[in-house]
């Protein structure tokens, strides 16, 4: 390995994000690996957003809100940032402790297959019940390494990792033609699947932590997960290699019921199962959105602003 300190840039979507970004750069300030330097991609933001990126030392890029791509404005954001390691956040994250950084990146002088990491994401404090199961079934207590030949055990989620806490390679991202342009949502996903099929690997680090939820309604759940069917159904080489998700989607029900069960939270379980059924109605219609119409297919998305691009 080489003795090379590697640079690291932080690089932060934003969208009026005034109540939650000086918090977030708070905390990247107290970290014992702080970045070499920090970009704020704002969506043109009408709040105090610009001022409290600046203020903390942020360098800003802004683009107009309507252009906003979730794929295409990380990779300009990752192609002006100077680091050999690439950390992308969302502005509702929040680092739990001093070291998440240092223990983020920490893989990438260990090996030099891992291509991407990705860190815990906790429930915020306060969250529901139902938030925080989701946080613990995606997010497990144990470290993991996924290569292309995990595919056959793990399925889709072998290519699974989330911006909203993770750190890349930047040759390696570079390799696989940065992250895609005109996704509805998955850039992430998408990356992992392309750098698992060049050969590199992801890992999943659960010592380093971040505050990262969502108290999502029924409808919300519907919709977010007729985003995902779209994405699916728009670059199914992804199911075609690595599985699909409706297994996924039934070991989570499973799971769901049984930690319920033993919880004592029985009373909440007619309303997880509810949720369940959302998301795979919205799935389902998702993974058709070619035979619907426009306007109904809009009216069922959470990103209805990538519709009217179309």
């Amino acid at each position: 390995m080489s003795e090379h300190r590697k640079t690291l840039s932080l690089i932060i979507p934003t969208l009026n994000a005034g109540g939650l970004l000086g918090k977030l750069l708070d905390a990247v300030e107290a970290q014992t690996a702080r970045p070499d330097e920090v970009l704020v991609v704002d969506s043109s933001s009408d709040d105090d957003t610009v001022n409290i990126a600046e203020s903390h030392g942020a360098r800003v890029i802004t683009v107009a809100r309507a252009e906003f791509d979730h794929g295409g404005t990380r990779t300009l954001a990752a192609r002006e940032a100077r680091g050999d390691l690439l950390v992308f956040m969302t502005q509702d994250a929040l680092l739990a402790d001093s070291h998440s950084i240092e223990k983020l990146v920490h893989p990438f002088s260990q090996r030099e297959k891992t291509a991407a990491v990705f860190g815990n994401q906790i429930p915020h404090p306060g969250a529901s019940p139902l938030s925080a199961y989701l946080r613990a079934f995606n997010y497990p207590g144990e470290s993991y390494r996924r290569s292309r030949g995990d595919a056959a055990r793990y399925g889709i989620k072998t290519a699974f990792l989330s911006n909203s806490f993770a750190a890349y390679r930047r040759g390696a991202l570079e390799e696989v033609g940065w992250f895609k342009e005109d996704l509805i949502l998955g850039e992430d996903t998408y990356t992992g699947a392309r750098l698992l099929l060049a050969g590199y690997e992801i890992e999943y680090v659960a010592e380093a932590v971040a505050y990262h939820s969502h108290e999502y309604g029924v409808a919300q759940e519907f919709r977010r997960y007729f985003d995902i069917g779209v994405f699916h159904s728009s670059e199914d080489w992804i199911i075609k290699e690595f599985g699909r998700a409706e297994s996924e989607g039934g070991r989570y029900i499973r799971s769901g019921l049984s930690y319920l069960s033993s919880h004592g939270l029985r009373r909440m379980i007619p309303g997880f199962i509810a949720r369940g059924a959302a998301k795979y109605l919205g799935y389902r219609l998702g993974r058709s959105f070619k035979r619907l119409p426009s306007s109904f297919a809009t009216m069922c998305s959470m990103h209805r602003g990538w519709w009217l691009k179309r």
